[in-house]
């Protein structure tokens, strides 16, 4: 997530992504989100922003580990920042130390990095290699459970 202290410009630039007003403005939207976001998310809050722009844009925050996927079971691919520390996909992660538990609302459809909770190891049959884990957790977030008392 982006920290107070840091400009969007200088957290593209720690992660090697050249600034540009479109970065700029998706990389602020998503922060100011406060939860994993789909492409169709982005294009509805940016409206001037064409769908194939934002498609590029994410894909670049991925390669450059700005982002990562989730697949909540929602249907579409959802998108949320990397903490600073994060190494996810970089040569030397060991694949999982950088996983965490994510957890979908079933009222809003929010999605949300639950950081502090690790994916739980599991050990796979011999001859299986895992190269990845999706932990995702369904339920209702604190605004919708709040609503629902």
């Amino acid at each position: 997530m982006c920290h107070p202290m840091h400009t969007e410009e200088s957290i593209l630039q720690s992660r090697d992504i050249k600034p540009t007003a479109m970065r700029i403005l998706v990389l602020r939207t998503m922060a100011e989100m406060g939860s994993a976001v789909s492409l169709s998310d982005l294009e509805a809050r940016l409206s001037t922003a064409d769908k194939s722009t934002l498609f590029r844009t994410l894909t670049l925050f991925l390669a450059h580990h700005l982002v990562h996927c989730i697949d909540d079971g929602s249907g579409f691919t959802k998108y949320a920042l990397c903490s600073s520390d994060c190494h996810c996909g970089e040569a030397d992660d060991d694949g999982f130390s950088d996983h965490h538990t994510h957890f979908f609302c079933e009222r809003c459809h929010r999605t949300f990095c639950l950081r502090g909770l690790p994916v739980p190891e599991v050990a796979v049959p011999m001859g299986f290699q895992l190269h990845s884990a999706n932990y995702v957790l369904k339920g209702l977030c604190p605004s919708c459970s709040h609503c629902c008392r």
